[in-house]
């Protein structure tokens, strides 16, 4: 049986961590800690070592995308959930570009915070396609990150497979559009986020824009 899941909740507002723990720990999921700033979500996740981690954005002392950069460079295998009151806040974009796995509204219903939480430790990203294309195209340096991958590595079908996944595709769409199974396009997306070294879908769509493999003009956004 697998062992539950274990949360620290970081957000200036004791509303809002005192409610989520509650749905939580409801739901069975454990929290392990809170921190009320940036520099006490560094400390409660270093001390506590938790699946998933509830980072506010805007908090005092230390805000939770620098937060986040500290406790991903220590080498922790957290999985960082970024919670804003705004869905598309360059924000957001900074911390899914610094290694969080997706974010959550504040006013998130009970039911998907719960599962969002299950989710993110599974291994997934948290961010539908659409919107992590939304908020890349939009606030992406085409340039930033040129230097940072080596897409050489990747097969020609590889970077076929990683074009799509930034323009917003789901494994689903992936495999109408390449006459593959979804367990083969899986196939393609696990190895492209080893080769690259990447934590998930939403670091492989943010790469494929800042390598310049997909450009913002491609994929019209959504209404």
């Amino acid at each position: 049986m697998p062992s539950a899941v274990r949360v620290v909740i970081a957000d200036d507002q004791a509303l809002v961590r005192g409610g989520f723990r509650l749905i939580l720990e409801s739901a069975g999921i454990d929290v392990a800690g809170e921190a009320a700033d940036g520099k006490e979500a560094v400390a409660a996740v270093l001390e506590h070592q938790p699946d998933v981690v509830l980072m506010d954005i805007r908090m005092p002392a230390m805000d939770g995308l620098e937060a986040t950069r500290q406790i991903l460079g220590a080498g922790s295998g957290a999985r960082v959930v970024m919670l804003t009151t705004f869905d598309l806040d360059q924000y957001v974009y900074k911390a899914l570009a610094a290694g969080a796995s997706g974010f959550l509204l504040k006013d998130v219903s009970p039911e998907h915070l719960v599962a969002a939480v299950q989710l993110v430790r599974s291994g997934d990203a948290l961010l539908a396609p659409s919107i992590t294309r939304r908020l890349v195209s939009r606030f992406a340096a085409p340039d930033a990150a040129r230097d940072r991958a080596d897409l050489s590595a990747l097969t020609p079908r590889e970077l076929e497979v990683l074009s799509l996944v930034g323009r917003g595709l789901s494994n689903a769409e992936l495999a109408s559009e390449l006459t593959l199974s979804e367990a083969t396009v899986k196939t393609h997306v696990a190895r492209i986020l080893t080769k690259l070294r990447l934590r998930d879908r939403v670091q492989a769509v943010v790469l494929a824009y800042e390598t310049g493999l997909v450009k913002p003009g491609l994929v019209a956004e959504d209404p």
